[in-house]
C-alpha cells in the first residue's frame, strides 16, 4: 500500500509539472506581444500551405497521368509525397522564414517560428518512414507514438511525459510494468519487426536470383533467413519491455513439451518439410505424381507443398506423405520422360512397316524429341486377334502435359496406318441360332 500511494503521489506531481507548463505558455500567448505574433504568423503559413497543397497536387496529378511506363515504386514515391505535400510546404516556408527572421530581428522573435518548422521536418520524416510498416494498425501505433515523443522532446518537456507515465504502472512481486516500458517495447517491437521483414525480403530477393543456390535450398535458406530475423525482433522487444527471459525457461520447457504432444502431426510436417528442402527430393517447377494426384510444384511450405495439376486444381499435400509415401519425380535426375503406347495390327499387314510407319507418326508429332531419342517401336506379342506392338517416345517437358501428347500421337498413327491401308483390328463374335428340337 506505501507503495502505491507513493506512485500515486508521483503520478500527481508529474500531472501538476506537465499542467504548469502548458498553463504558462497559453497565458503567454494570449498576452499581446511576439509569441501571439508567430502564433498568428503560423497560421497564416498553414492556410498558405493548404493553398498550395491543393494547386501542386492538381499539377502532379496531370503531369504524371501524362506520362506512361513508370515504375511502380516511382508511383508511390509521388503518391507520399502526394499526400504530404501541405506538411512539407510549411515545413520550407517556415524554416525559411525562421532563417530571415533570425537575421532582421532578435532570435526570441522567431523561436516558436523555428521550433514549428523543426516540428513539420520531424513529423514528415517520420511519416514517410512509417510507410515502410505494412500492418495498418501497428503502423497508425508507431507513427503517432514517435510524432507524439518527437513533439515532446522538441518542446522540452520530455523529460516530465517520461515520468509521468513511468510513474502509470503495476507491480507484479518484484517486477513492475510501466505505461512507459510497454509503448516503448510496441515501437521497438514494430521498427525491429518492419526492419527484420526489409532485410529478410531484401535477401531473399537476392538468394532467389541467384542461380548458383537451387530451387530447394533457395527456400531453405530463405526460411532460415525469415526465422533468424524474426526472432530476434522478438526477443529484443520483450527485453525492451524489461522482461527476464532466464525466468521463463522453465515455463517455456513446459509449454514445450505440451505443444510437442499435441502438434505432432504439425511438428512432423516442419521436420520433413526441413528434410525435403535439405535431400533436394522435390524441387518448385518438378513434375510428381502422388496417388491420383499429377501435376508440377508450385511451392515449397514449412507445412505443406502446392502441387498444380492441369486442370487448374492446387493441391496442399502435407510434408509428411510425401517423406512416408511412394512419390514419382518425372523430373529428379533430367528433364526427359518417356512414354509408351500400346497398339495391335492385324497378322495380315507388314510387321517391318508398322514398326516404320509408326516411329514416323511420332517423330512428326510437336514436343516429341528426335536423335538421340528417337521414337522406337517393338513387338510385344501375338494376340488372339492381332499383333502387338509398344511404341517409346520421349519429351522433356512434362508440364504441358501426359495425356495430350498421348493423344496426338494415336491421331497421328490413326492418319499414317489409314494412308497406307494398315488395318487395326477388333474382336469378332460369330452368333449362331440353333432350331428348337421337338
Amino acid at each position: 500500500m506505501e507503495n502505491q500511494s507513493q506512485d500515486f503521489d508521483r503520478v500527481l506531481m508529474s500531472v501538476d509539472e506537465i499542467w504548469h507548463l502548458i498553463t504558462s505558455f497559453a497565458v503567454s500567448i494570449l498576452n499581446p506581444g511576439w509569441r501571439q505574433n508567430q502564433i498568428i504568423i503560423l497560421l497564416a503559413l498553414v492556410l498558405v500551405a493548404w493553398v498550395l497543397h491543393r494547386l501542386l497536387g492538381r499539377e502532379i496529378d496531370r503531369r504524371v497521368r501524362a506520362r506512361e511506363g513508370w515504375e511502380k515504386w516511382k508511383l508511390r514515391v509521388i503518391v507520399q509525397i502526394k499526400r504530404r505535400l501541405g506538411l512539407i510546404c510549411f515545413a520550407l516556408m517556415a524554416g525559411l522564414l525562421y532563417q530571415i527572421m533570425q537575421q532582421i530581428t532578435w532570435p526570441s522573435r522567431s523561436y516558436l517560428i523555428g521550433l514549428t518548422a523543426t516540428l513539420a521536418v520531424a513529423w514528415a520524416v517520420i511519416s514517410f518512414l512509417g510507410r515502410f510498416i505494412q500492418n495498418r494498425l501497428l503502423r497508425r501505433f508507431v507513427v503517432w507514438g514517435m510524432w507524439i515523443y518527437a513533439t515532446l522532446i522538441l518542446i522540452g518537456i520530455g523529460d516530465e511525459a517520461s515520468g509521468f507515465l513511468d510513474d502509470v504502472g503495476l507491480n507484479f512481486g518484484d517486477y513492475r510494468i510501466s505505461l512507459l516500458s510497454v509503448l516503448s517495447a510496441a515501437v521497438v517491437v514494430g521498427v525491429l519487426f518492419t526492419g527484420a521483414r526489409f532485410i529478410s525480403r531484401t535477401t531473399a530477393s537476392r538468394i532467389r536470383s541467384n542461380e548458383d543456390i537451387s530451387p530447394s535450398m533457395q527456400v531453405l535458406v530463405v526460411k532460415a533467413v525469415q526465422v533468424i530475423f524474426y526472432g530476434l525482433a522478438l526477443f529484443m522487444g520483450i527485453n525492451a519491455l524489461g522482461l527476464d527471459l532466464t525466468g521463463l525457461a522453465v515455463l517455456s520447457g513446459a509449454i514445450g513439451v505440451g505443444l510437442g504432444f499435441g502438434l505432432q502431426k504439425v511438428v512432423s510436417n516442419l521436420v520433413s518439410g526441413v528434410i525435403i528442402l535439405l535431400d533436394k527430393s522435390i524441387k518448385p517447377g518438378d513434375v510428381i505424381s502422388l496417388g491420383e494426384t499429377f501435376g508440377w510444384i508450385n511451392s515449397l511450405g514449412a507445412r505443406y507443398v502446392s502441387v498444380v495439376t492441369r486442370d487448374g486444381r492446387e493441391y496442399l499435400i502435407p510434408n509428411e506423405d510425401l517423406i512416408t509415401g511412394q512419390v514419382v519425380n518425372w523430373s529428379h535426375s533430367d528433364e526427359y520422360v518417356r512414354l509408351d503406347i500400346f497398339f495391335g495390327t492385324s497378322y495380315g499387314c507388314d510387321p517391318h512397316v508398322v514398326r516404320k510407319l509408326a516411329v514416323e507418326a511420332a517423330s512428326g508429332v510437336s514436343r516429341v524429341l528426335g536423335p538421340p531419342k528417337t521414337p522406337v517401336c517393338h513387338i510385344v506379342g501375338f494376340g488372339d486377334s492381332s499383333v502387338d506392338y509398344i511404341l517409346r517416345f520421349w519429351i522433356r517437358d512434362p508440364t504441358g502435359g501426359l495425356t495430350n501428347i498421348r493423344g496426338g500421337v494415336y491421331l497421328a498413327l490413326w492418319d499414317i496406318f489409314k494412308a497406307n491401308n494398315i488395318s487395326i483390328p477388333f474382336p469378332q463374335r460369330e452368333v449362331r441360332v440353333l432350331e428348337e428340337q421337338d
